[in-house]
C-alpha cells in the first residue's frame, strides 16, 4: 500500500488533498514504466433512460396504483470513498485508484495560510 494512502487509524478524513500531477506506474503497452499522470475526480456517467432496468421500471410504474417498487430509506454511511482517475501524459491510458471515506476533497488546492503574512 502507498505511503501516501495510509491515512491512520480514522475511519473517515474530514479533509483530504491531493495533487492534480502524480508519477505512478503506467500498465498499458506502450509505457510499462513509471510516468507522469493527471489526477481527475471518478464521477459517474448520466444513466441511460433505454437500459433494460430503467424502461421495466418505467412502463411498471404507469397507470394507477402508486409506487410499485420499494423506496430505500435506510441509508447508513455519511461519507462516499473518493476514485480518482489518472491518465498518463505520454500514452494517454486511464487507469482508476479508489481511496478513503473522506467528507471533503480537493485536488492540488492551496492550503489556506492561518494569521496575518508580513
Amino acid at each position: 500500500m502507498h505511503r501516501w494512502l495510509m491515512l491512520g487509524d480514522v475511519c473517515c478524513r474530514t479533509m483530504v488533498n491531493i495533487p492534480k500531477e502524480r508519477r505512478t506506474f503506467c500498465k498499458s503497452k506502450k509505457c510499462r514504466k513509471h510516468t507522469v499522470h493527471k489526477v481527475t475526480q471518478y464521477k459517474a456517467g448520466k444513466a441511460s433512460k433505454f437500459a433494460q432496468g430503467a424502461r421495466r421500471y418505467n412502463e411498471k410504474q404507469q397507470g394507477f396504483g402508486g409506487q410499485t417498487k420499494p423506496v430505500f430509506h435506510k441509508k447508513a454511511k455519511t461519507t462516499k470513498k473518493i476514485t480518482l482517475r489518472m491518465e498518463c501524459k505520454d500514452c494517454k491510458a486511464k487507469k482508476q485508484l479508489p481511496i478513503k471515506r473522506t467528507k471533503h476533497f480537493e485536488l492540488g488546492e492551496k492550503k489556506k495560510s492561518s494569521g496575518h503574512v508580513y
